[in-house]
């Protein structure tokens, strides 16, 4: 069994909404507003707390619950914002926990099963995922705008374009879970 983050989205490719699509980088400002509130101190990536995540792991061996649980919830709300934003789907991200996005997390054990030095270079040896991931990026772009035509001109979004861009979300998020999140230290496939 895998121990990476398992991602899986509820998408809606037909019947879709062409007024939000339209518009889907404004309409979803207000909740991104929101989730970069928690950016403002310098011990977090994307609002998500690390420096205490890494701190405990390295001197205790221990990934502390509540920053587990915030990190958790912080990084779902960002995902459902991504799949708004990526039209995965016509539902506005909540910022309560919702339908549209599903992750799975490795059972950690409160960090008893993660390396307590690990944390301090997973950064640096996640940079060749970071390459990989960037060129999956530019696809997962140029799917969107597809997407987003497609959207526009016939209501529907194309199987392919669906694929593509969860793969690549499925991509990022378990290089997030391993080099950010610090959740496992299972390196991650480079393969989508």
């Amino acid at each position: 069994m895998s121990q990476q983050i398992e991602t899986t989205y509820v998408v809606q490719l037909d019947n879709r909404d062409r007024s939000t699509v339209f518009w889907r980088a404004i309409l979803v400002a207000p909740v991104a507003v929101f989730v970069s509130s928690f950016a403002l101190n310098n011990s977090y990536i994307n609002g998500l707390l690390i420096l205490p995540a890494v701190l405990a792991l390295l001197f205790r061996g221990v990934y502390p619950s509540y920053v587990l649980t915030f990190n958790k919830a912080l990084f779902s709300l960002t995902n459902r914002i991504w799949a708004y934003f990526s039209l995965l789907t016509d539902q506005y991200p909540s910022i309560e926990e919702s339908e549209v996005v599903s992750i799975s997390y490795p059972e950690i054990e409160g960090g008893k099963k993660l390396s307590r030095g690990l944390p301090l270079i997973k950064w640096a040896m996640a940079l060749p995922l970071y390459i990989v991931g960037f060129a999956y990026a530019i696809y997962a772009f140029a799917l969107i705008v597809l997407g987003w035509f497609s959207i526009l001109l016939n209501g529907s979004l194309p199987p392919y374009c669906v694929d593509g861009i969860v793969r690549t979300s499925q991509f990022w998020n378990r290089v997030y879970g391993y080099a950010i999140l610090l959740v496992t230290d299972e390196y991650p496939t480079f393969s989508l």
